[in-house]
């Protein structure tokens, strides 16, 4: 049970930690065009975008399959300014909304990249261990508990943006998501493949 909560703390960790902010721009990102009255789709996504990650890392941990490290370190940052574009772009549809299926889709395959990121530092972790599925679980577990914390904390902001500073819906999404981009151009310049 100790290994299990170290798992769980080592997921929070990695998704929470300042030093490594990719995750938690890409759930701001995921986030913001969401509010308190659907926040279930939004969590959904999230507990895709854990399944997902935890895939990958499943597919790595048991030599399943394995990506190129330098790909996948730029590749993370597109999946980044990708969710952030598509915000921007529904600012300027008259249908807000690009279908969770579509969402649901994106955010499978966006999970897989950022779990492919993580997975060699994992793999050396897994290295000691004969039973691998319950860390992958208790890692799953701390990094859904962190993602739902940040989807919340990104929730709130909006609401309080919104409702306190009167900032209209559409105005929050354009201008978070043009911030997101902006931090995530220079990832994007630093990752490029040689």
């Amino acid at each position: 049970m100790q290994d299990f909560w170290f798992y769980i703390k080592l997921g929070l960790e990695h998704v929470l930690d300042l030093g490594a902010y990719d995750h938690i721009l890409f759930l701001a990102a995921l986030a913001i065009p969401f509010t308190f009255k659907n926040w279930k789709q939004v969590v959904i996504l999230a507990t895709i975008f854990t399944i997902a990650h935890c895939a990958s890392l499943a597919f790595s941990v048991y030599g399943i399959f394995s990506v190129d490290v330098g790909l996948i370190e730029f590749l993370i940052p597109v999946t980044i300014a990708l969710t952030a574009l598509l915000n921007f772009l529904r600012v300027f549809k008259k249908e807000r909304s690009t279908g969770i299926y579509f969402q649901a889709l994106a955010t499978t395959f966006f999970g897989l990249i950022h779990g492919f990121g993580f997975s060699n530092y994992f793999n050396m972790l897994m290295a000691e261990e004969e039973n691998k599925f319950g860390p992958l679980l208790g890692f799953a577990t701390g990094i859904e508990l962190s993602q739902v914390t940040i989807i919340l904390v990104v929730l709130v902001v909006a609401y309080l943006v919104q409702e306190v500073f009167k900032i209209k819906q559409p105005t929050f999404i354009g201008v978070t998501s043009i911030l997101i981009l902006l931090v995530t151009i220079p990832m994007l310049i630093a990752t490029f493949p040689n």
